[in-house]
């Protein structure tokens, strides 16, 4: 028995007895999905009231040094490069698009793993590779960042601490939140990284803010010939 679990990449017979026990409890989370009310009250408080707590979380534990860093290098830099992939993080490093040519900010994103190596390998020390990965695991990430180092740029992740894309990066903007029970409830954990983006880029604002005046300003009086007639609709949303 003790080589078959050590086979099996266990230590001993009570390891396996563990790894088994957590593995029976991902699956049953699967087959016996939780079962709570679903009137839309119920969801909608659910939904909010999860949103709420990870952003408070989220903000309790988040290094501010570190955001002020990743700041400052975005805002000196010549381009930068936002890489994510899969549905969150795609959806995050196109809100990073978003936020930071706004405020002047030369950026493009790729959620394409091939483009990001292709990409990371023609970068320069002048430029910044961003990416994020709610899991850490994204080894394509990983490669991408480490073809960015070498050519001298530098890297910003937002994942989980202590994760392989944390490791690979020079700044970490770490999000460490739990995932409840409810298999059907979309990830709280969206919530606390477009808080994140929207700290960051209110940074960066704060750092160039001439400049970022200024591309606002353009911007908005844009809209208003154009679009809404008045100063009083969204920047742009």
């Amino acid at each position: 028995m003790t080589r078959f679990c050590r086979r099996l990449g266990c230590n001993s017979f009570s390891d396996f007895k563990v790894t088994l026990a957590k593995s029976s409890y991902v699956g049953l989370r699967y087959l016996r999905p939780e079962a709570k009310s679903s009137t839309p009250s119920e969801v909608a408080e659910d939904i909010v009231t999860k949103a709420q707590k990870a952003l408070f979380m989220m903000h309790d534990a988040l290094d501010m040094a570190a955001m002020e860093r990743a700041a400052q290098t975005l805002s000196g830099a010549e381009m930068i490069y936002a890489f994510g992939s899969g549905g969150n993080s795609s959806m995050i490093v196109n809100e990073m698009q978003n936020r930071l040519f706004r405020l002047g900010a030369r950026i493009t994103t790729s959620t394409d793993h091939g483009m990001q190596m292709m990409q990371a390998s023609a970068v320069t020390p002048r430029d910044v590779v961003i990416g994020s990965s709610f899991s850490g695991r994204n080894a394509e990430l990983v490669r991408a960042f480490g073809l960015a180092r070498d050519q001298g740029a530098k890297t910003i992740a937002l994942t989980q601490s202590g994760s392989p894309v944390a490791e690979a990066a020079d700044m970490v903007l770490a999000v460490d939140l739990p995932e409840g029970e409810n298999i059907f409830r979309p990830s709280s954990t969206r919530y606390a990284m477009l808080a994140v983006v929207d700290i960051l880029a209110n940074l960066v604002a704060y750092t160039n803010r001439k400049e970022s005046a200024a591309t606002l300003r353009r911007i908005k009086e844009s809209l208003i010939r154009h679009r809404d007639g008045d100063d009083r609709q969204l920047l742009g949303d």
